[in-house]
């Protein structure tokens, strides 16, 4: 199966979950967008190697660097290899020159090793065709448009919006809007109740 190579869009906290963020992948030389749920030490792991902040002490994934590279492996590339139930799966490609391991892990904890030793990111077709959000260029007209906006507005501020009480129809034109407002997080769980439907 031919990979796609993914890159790092944007992290955002989320507006509706307390301590969650969403990592935002981009297909590269693609319009399809990738947003996955992370927690906010992983976020914050992703963000202070994204920044080139150094730590008065490593963290976690400093640590599993520092550990690699005295047993003389490296990571070769950070594969987002599966999803099952909403929840994303990742693998860590690890070599030493002559043998590869492959080490299961969680995206966001792949992510931030990956970007320690700046490796790429890749997926597969399947998950960006089941999970991966495409940016539409269509404009709808202004009543709609303000319907749907207010609709997605108190979607993202209640933790409590029923996105399953939506029709399909309905959950397609609020995934649109959250992807103009830029509201991954939102459009990644619209992603979600829409695959639970297909």
């Amino acid at each position: 199966m031919s990979k796609i190579k993914l890159k790092i869009l944007g992290l955002s906290s989320s507006q509706s979950q307390s301590g969650s963020f969403a990592l935002v992948l981009g297909e590269q030389g693609g319009q399809r967008r990738l947003p996955i749920i992370i927690g906010m030490f992983e976020a914050q792991a992703i963000a202070i190697e994204i920044e080139k902040i150094i730590p008065n002490r490593p963290m976690t994934h400093d640590l599993f660097k520092s550990f690699a590279q005295s047993f003389h492996f490296s990571v070769s590339e950070i594969v987002i290899s599966d999803l099952k139930e909403g929840v994303f799966y990742a693998k860590i490609v690890c070599t030493d020159g002559t043998e590869t391991i492959v080490i299961d892990a969680r995206p966001s904890d792949a992510i931030a090793i990956g970007l320690r030793f700046s490796v790429p990111i890749f997926t597969n077709e399947s998950i960006m065709s089941e999970a991966g959000i495409v940016l539409s260029e269509d404009e709808e007209d202004e009543d709609e448009e303000g319907f749907v906006s207010e609709e997605v507005e108190k979607s993202s501020k209640s933790e409590q919006s029923r996105l399953k009480d939506f029709s399909y129809d309905r959950l397609q034109e609020m995934l649109e809007e959250a992807l103009e407002k830029e509201d991954y997080e939102l459009a990644a769980r619209i992603r979600d109740e829409l695959n639970k439907r297909n």
